[in-house]
């Protein structure tokens, strides 16, 4: 019932046409707008780089480590910490140094002097500007890789039970919105009689509850959520200090105010305006009530706008009340879908001119989605390898298909609609009968208690009630329009669903950013390491050994190269220069030089040597063993 206009007569042919040329010209801008491009947008921070580099071998002990974010981060004490092989910490522990300038975001973190050779562990943990917890952990070595004792734990922050008991909270606090204000706005624009009915009250006083409750639950374990994922951690006075000084933290708190405003509005809605019989009276309450609430609505959703994805990355001043009208669009809508469904099931005075009247408000709020939507998606996305190769993207794909399967369910109750009466409850001689027979005179009529006279005045109006939505029940558009109407609401809710995860999902722009930095830094994925072994003789004394290398991970990207000398009896052997070159003849790219650096007696290592693309690679090497006794000896590797 959501993307159809009032009704104005039947259209058989040109109304359904019509609509579905509005849903494929949406679809269309939605999916052609990603294409458009745009400066980068971010919303999850993600790593971009690191020195020491992941698995990088250094000579000596760095006297401090960096790390490089997509974007700005909140860190506290223990944000970065390096631990050395037996798991001690490596650091100073002291909080981070903020190193940023211009455009990028980096913190380092002091290292002690004097450090053992051997492989260390670096762990991260930062609150994204968009309030989404990050972590992540690389290792690198001084002098030479070693076992280490360090095990982190496998549970990604926000994770476990603290993180499975929030994102409940945060999946309840959208639904409560959409129920209170949707069902408010439902009241006030749609069906004026439902201030008077108990089912629609309760409707928006459970959605005020819900989002109550569910903002409460996330401000008390905001704390273990971006933290220790400890529930015993939620009632740390401390800890809920710091939460308050945080972005999230004052927008949970601004929306528990926004819902004591909200709970006055309610009880006006539902009391004084249900009360009143006078119409200009009660138009005049009906402006203020359209007014006061709109700018309660609103001020709630902010609180999403301005803690989430809309507050980060490039025209947050834009993309903010783009947001907030998005969420008050879907509330409207999806919120007055479940409203007209409880009026429809549990009540029998809702008429055709209320229906008709939501299906205005329903094609308006279809209209500010799409604009709004497509405004998102070419910010959040922007490329179709985004949309189709990242979580978001596929996320965005089903929202998009929901959308349509939505709208499509909506055409069939369009047409209910359009057929929908208002049935009358009984003849006006019934009517006349029953009161008749109400007022017939009764010898005991004087003597009837009032108690007696209140009870059978309720068994007369529910008698009266019953036998309306008897009748109103066996109307069989009336009937076709619930059923279409239950379907809508059945795939609204798994709408409700997808569109909460995509709020917590990191954006596909920043995804693949974040990836095309990881490669820059590290290595994809493919490959595996390249170990060759090599035998040499220069012609002069001691000039015979075997070259010993191996180049780690062996993909495209970013390797660390070792490689060792062995003497003719096995030993290590020292010469007095050693150099490498690597050529891809098929693609006429090289020799790239290497010069390692001698790092032991044997053995020399080089780190961040560049594969620039995958394929059978020559590897010489050049070995001089005394001023005038050298060779170079060469073999093919195939590496990526």
């Amino acid at each position: 019932m959501s993307a159809t206009a009032p009704y104005a007569g039947p259209s058989p042919i040109r109304r359904p046409v019509a609509a579905a040329a509005l849903l494929a010209a949406l679809v269309s801008l939605v999916f052609g707008l990603l294409l458009a491009g745009a400066g980068p947008a971010s919303a999850h921070a993600a790593l971009t780089g690191s020195d020491p580099r992941d698995g990088a071998v250094v000579d000596t002990a760095p006297k401090e480590v960096t790390l490089s974010f997509s974007e700005a981060i909140a860190v506290g004490d223990d944000s970065i910490r390096v631990l050395d092989p037996s798991g001690k910490r490596a650091d100073t522990e002291a909080e981070p140094r903020d190193l940023s300038e211009g455009g990028t975001v980096r913190y380092g973190v002091a290292l002690h002097s004097g450090l053992p050779d051997g492989t260390y562990t670096v762990a991260w943990q930062a609150i994204s500007a968009d309030s989404h917890p990050i972590s992540g952990a690389f290792t690198f070595s001084i002098g030479a890789p070693s076992e280490t004792t360090v095990a982190l734990s496998s549970q990604e922050a926000g994770g476990g039970p603290v993180g499975v008991v929030y994102d409940i909270a945060r999946y309840a606090a959208y639904g409560g919105f959409v129920l209170l204000v949707g069902g408010s706005a439902f009241v006030l624009i749609c069906w004026r009689g439902g201030a008077s009915a108990l089912p629609m009250q309760r409707l928006v006083v459970r959605g005020w509850l819900t989002l109550t409750a569910a903002t409460l639950v996330m401000l008390l374990l905001r704390n273990p959520y971006t933290g220790s994922g400890k529930f015993a951690d939620a009632f740390d006075l401390a800890g809920l200090q710091s939460v308050l000084d945080t972005k999230p933290g004052a927008a949970l708190v601004s929306r528990l105010l926004l819902l004591g405003a909200a709970a006055l509005f309610i009880a006006v809605l539902f009391g004084t305006y249900a009360r009143r019989e006078d119409e200009q009276e009660r138009k005049d309450l009906t402006f203020g009530l359209a007014v006061g609430g709109g700018v309660v609505a609103a001020g709630i959703a902010a609180t999403w706008a301005m803690s989430e994805h809309a507050s980060t990355g490039i025209q947050a001043s834009i993309a903010m009340p783009v947001d907030v009208a998005h969420l008050l669009a879907v509330a409207a809508w999806l919120g007055g879908l479940a409203s007209l469904l409880v009026a429809l099931y549990r009540t029998p005075d809702i008429g055709s001119a209320a229906v008709r009247r939501f299906s205005a408000v329903a094609f308006g709020s279809v209209v500010v989605l799409a604009a709004t939507g497509i405004y998102q998606s070419w910010r959040q996305v922007g490329s179709w390898s985004a949309l189709t190769g990242t979580r978001y993207g596929q996320l965005l794909i089903l929202k998009v298909a929901l959308i349509a399967v939505l709208l499509a369910v909506a055409w069939f109750s369009r047409r209910w609609t359009g057929r929908l009466t208002d049935t009358a409850v009984a003849p006006s001689g019934g009517k006349k009968k029953a009161a008749e027979e109400n007022t017939a005179p009764d010898e005991a009529s004087d003597e009837v208690a009032p108690e007696r006279a209140a009870q059978l005045a309720r068994q007369r109006a529910v008698l009266t009630a019953t036998k309306k939505k008897r009748i109103r029940d066996a109307d069989p558009e009336r009937s076709g329009l619930r059923r279409s109407v239950l379907a809508e609401a059945a795939v609204a809710v798994v709408l409700l669903a997808v569109t909460t995860m995509l709020t917590s999902t990191e954006p596909g722009r920043t995804e693949e950013e974040a990836a095309g930095g990881a490669t820059a830094a590290t290595a994809p994925a493919a490959g595996g390491p390249v170990n060759l072994s090599m035998p040499f003789d220069t012609g002069g004394q001691n000039g015979k050994g075997t070259v010993r290398i191996d180049l780690d991970p062996g993909r495209t990207g970013s390797n660390d190269l070792h490689v060792w000398i062995d003497g003719s009896d096995g030993e290590p052997m020292d010469v007095p220069e050693l150099k490498l070159a690597l050529t891809l003849e098929s693609k006429d790219i090289g020799p790239l030089p290497v010069v390692p650096n001698r790092l032991a007696e044997g053995h020399w290592t080089a780190s961040g040597v560049q594969i620039p693309m995958a394929g059978d690679w020559k590897i010489d090497v050049t070995v001089r063993t005394s001023d005038i006794d050298q060779v170079t000896i060469d073999k093919n590797a195939k590496i990526g």
